[in-house]
């Protein structure tokens, strides 16, 4: 089940020359606020897709979204770069301009590898990371994208009508269900017009995997807490990756595997995505919003062998620290 996605209208903050669309808020005044959220997208996607989780979460803490320099409502323009290192470079002076000290961090697709660069390559400290059908081991790129990659200037002519198809097939092929057309339409909506597919296949082009390896070497060094959520049905990730990622890690790593969900759990599967969200940062959840959702409890792993219900689990500030 897809929900329709909204966010208010953003913050531009301008960044070593890129103009970032950002999004900040958290709880009504009086209300205690337990701390700071923050969000990073993937491709070819924006912080829509966080956007239900973010709105539930920013009810107790204050929740920061960002869509990166050539996504969503952030810059287009042809001249600021889009590989992985300029955007994990980027996010770490976002924290820094935000001010944040140690947030929780949630990051999907290659949101994930900009998360961990910024961890482990520019000196970023998180509360805590949660991590869902993330780009960081080899091998990933579909032959399209690496098509798409390797011809971009051939793509970046098709007429329009051609394009926009693409586009949505594209996206739609990220999900194990049929997504809204109201969904559809949100997430292919910044790569329409000219600029934007030109956008949509410089990104591709600018994404290789040789920007992740020197990430998945040294995540043995991550020094938060880490969640893993990954859909059993992704097509582009496949949920092997997840338990070599969960090996990769240290201390107590959980994974928590969905059913029937593909690549796009935030916006498939929101509901699950928000109970196992909730309770990793403690806020707990009644039984009847997750605990009924899960096929079994067997669908919550961790690094040691151990499984059992999310619901379970002690809060964020009990677990292992680094």
């Amino acid at each position: 089940m897809t929900t329709e996605l909204q966010l208010p209208e953003p913050l531009h903050v301008r960044l070593d020359g890129a103009d970032i669309a950002t999004y900040v808020w958290g709880p009504p005044e009086g209300r205690e606020c337990l701390g700071d959220v923050v969000f990073c997208h993937g491709t070819p996607w924006s912080a829509l897709v966080w956007s239900g989780l973010a709105t539930h979460l920013g009810s107790a803490y204050r929740v920061h979204l960002w869509d990166l320099p050539g996504y969503g409502r952030s810059t287009q323009d042809p001249s600021v770069p889009v590989d992985l290192e300029s955007q994990m470079s980027r996010f770490a002076r976002l924290l820094r301009h935000w001010g944040l000290d140690r947030p929780h961090v949630l990051a999907h697709d290659i949101g994930g590898a900009v998360a961990l660069g910024a961890h482990l390559s520019h000196g970023s400290e998180f509360a805590s990371l949660c991590l869902w059908d993330i780009v960081t081991l080899d091998p990933w790129g579909s032959p399209f994208f690496r098509l798409v990659a390797d011809h971009a200037e051939v793509f970046e002519e098709l007429p329009p009508a051609l394009h926009a198809a693409l586009v949505k097939e594209y996206i739609a092929g990220a999900a194990y269900a049929p997504l809204s057309a109201g969904t559809l339409d949100a997430l292919s909506r910044p790569w329409l017009g000219t600029r934007g597919q030109r956008a949509f296949y410089r990104q591709i082009a600018s994404l290789r995997p040789e920007h992740t390896r020197p990430v998945a070497d040294r995540l043995s060094e991550v020094r938060c807490a880490v969640h893993l959520g990954w859909g059993e049905r992704d097509p582009w990730i496949p949920v092997e990756q997840a338990a070599r990622l969960k090996e990769s890690l240290p201390g107590t790593v959980t994974l928590l595997t969905l059913p029937d969900v593909g690549h796009l759990a935030p916006v498939e599967a929101p509901s699950l995505v928000t109970g196992a969200v909730s309770a990793w940062l403690g806020l707990g959840i009644p039984a009847d919003t997750l605990g009924r959702s899960l096929r079994s409890p067997e669908c919550l792993e961790t690094s040691d062998g151990r499984s059992g219900p999310m619901t379970g689990c002690p809060p964020i500030n009990h677990r292992l620290r680094r």
